[in-house]
């Protein structure tokens, strides 16, 4: 019985573009991310609320400069009998005009179009009816008009404008405005300077936030790192309930989730195990009946048509009570069914020599020579031994021998041998006999698949064979030998007392 695979499943069932999302499979980056983006908000919002703070402020400060100076300018303007008359002393208007970087510009008229003083390209303000002694406050752009190879510049400015009577109601009364702007470089600079000392400590307080939010992230998930660690680190044969002590509630809920799903792979094993057992006392016993009864029947039988039933019989029996052997054999090499299975110290070569020993009458009544290739047995004895589980390890021995015994034919030699190779162990199981096409090297290790249709297999062994291997984190491959004859080499990691 094998679990589902829940993550493959979920992952087919995302979205495309979810594997694409920055993010997606880290919770400290999503959380991060979600603390970090709301501060960068606020840190933009604050930013931009400063500037136009600071901006306010200014224009506050230069609407009430220039406010003065349009009052102190319209007072040295005296109505006369013929007009208007000008105190305004040249050197007034040099102070006025001494600062490039920060010009002040004005102009004296009487609407609707008399220019009387000043700078006559101040931009007019854009009101319908002007309340007369009250200030009016508005930014526009200044064209300095050029003059020989220089071209026109524009500058933006902020103005204030004065409406003003003067002279005796009736038909001697007229209007007077009065005009004074200022560049707005020295605004803008102190607005920048005011954001400028702002933003800079916040930028600071904000990194320290960051910092201190991926810390707490880091904090609240250790739990979740914990349960990470525990998990990897257990053996693939543990089924043991995992320990979270001193854990917030959400990680020992997932933690109890998690046994819960232990507790019933448990539960399944153990049926399986049942079942297997069940299985092997209900199928061999008839089975072994059924050839017991037919051996019997062959020898008292005098009818050659019988005799030829009663050998059908009996091979039919044979090959199903290989084949019960060999499917309740795959069932144990399961992982769900090897989990409970202790694994230790196993030495290979002497492994390799039981079964070899165990396997040639069989071989000899096959006219197949089968032997042990000795090699160096102290080099065996030191490095040949692996971890795993001897019964299983043992079965996939016997399956390659009875594999090549099968197939290679009357006449053919077999040859068994184990040795070290670095880190790893190294067995072998060679044979003279037809061999097995390229094509079909790679396809024998499939269940039910036989490379040719001589012999009496079921087309399970190699895929025994596999998956025994597989679970002890071992590699089997077939290679063909030449002139003739199949190499089956198992690759299994050492093991030595010291690891």
């Amino acid at each position: 019985m094998s679990l589902p695979a829940v993550d493959a499943a979920a992952d087919r069932t995302r979205p495309r573009w979810w594997a694409a999302v920055p993010g997606a499979r880290s919770l400290h980056r999503q959380l991060f991310v979600w603390l970090l983006l709301p501060q960068v908000v606020l840190w933009i919002a604050a930013a931009f609320f400063t500037y136009n703070l600071a901006s306010g402020y200014a224009n506050e400060a230069i609407d009430a400069s220039l406010s003065q100076a349009s009052r102190a300018l319209s007072r040295q303007v005296k109505p006369t009998a013929s007009g208007l008359f000008i105190d305004f002393p040249r050197s007034a208007q040099d102070i006025l005009e001494s600062d490039p970087a920060d010009r002040v510009m004005y102009t004296v008229s009487s609407p609707p179009g008399l220019f009387i003083l000043g700078n006559p390209n101040l931009p007019m303000p854009k009101i319908s009816k002007p309340v007369f002694g009250e200030p009016y406050f508005y930014d526009s752009d200044y064209i300095e008009p050029g003059s020989g190879d220089t071209r026109a510049t524009a500058e933006r400015v902020r103005v204030v404008a004065l409406y003003l009577n003067f002279g005796d109601e009736g038909a001697s009364a007229g209007t007077m405005l009065v005009q004074v702007a200022r560049s707005r470089a020295n605004r803008e600079a102190l607005a920048r300077r005011i954001l400028l000392d702002t933003v800079l400590p916040l930028s600071a307080l904000v990194t320290l936030m960051t910092v201190i939010v991926w810390a707490g992230i880091r904090a609240g998930l250790k739990p979740l790192a914990l349960l990470q660690r525990q998990v990897e680190g257990r053996q693939a044969n543990s089924l043991a309930a995992i320990e979270v002590n001193a854990a917030p509630p959400e990680v020992r809920s997932l933690a109890r989730a998690i046994n819960v799903l232990l507790d019933e792979v448990h539960h399944s094993v153990l049926a399986q195990k049942r079942f297997i057992s069940d299985a092997a006392h209900q199928l061999r016993t008839p089975l072994a009946g059924l050839k017991s009864q037919t051996e019997l029947a062959l020898g008292e039988a005098q009818d050659p048509a019988l005799v030829a039933r009663l050998k059908r019989v009996h091979e039919s029996a044979s090959r199903s009570a290989h084949l019960v052997n060999q499917l309740l054999t795959l069932a144990r090499a399961e992982p769900e069914s090897a989990v409970l299975q202790d694994r230790v110290p196993v030495d290979l070569p002497r492994l390799a020599r039981e079964v070899t020993a165990e396997m040639v009458p069989r071989a000899l009544a096959a006219g197949i020579d089968l032997g042990f290739d000795e090699g160096d047995p102290g080099a065996q004895a030191a490095q040949a031994q692996v971890r795993g589980i001897a019964l299983l390890l043992r079965e996939a021995l016997v399956n390659l021998v009875d594999n090549a015994i099968r197939y290679a034919g009357r006449g053919a030699s077999v040859t068994v041998r184990v040795q070290g190779a670095g880190a790893d162990v190294v067995m072998e199981v060679e044979d003279n006999g037809p061999g097995v096409p390229a094509g079909e090297l790679e396809h024998v290790f499939e269940r039910f698949v036989r490379a040719t249709p001589d012999g009496n297999g079921c087309g399970l062994g190699l895929a025994i064979v596999r998956e025994i291997v597989e679970r002890h984190a071992g590699h089997v491959a077939l290679h063909a030998v030449q002139p003739r004859g199949v190499l089956a080499r198992v690759t299994l990691p050492a093991w030595s007392a010291a690891a």
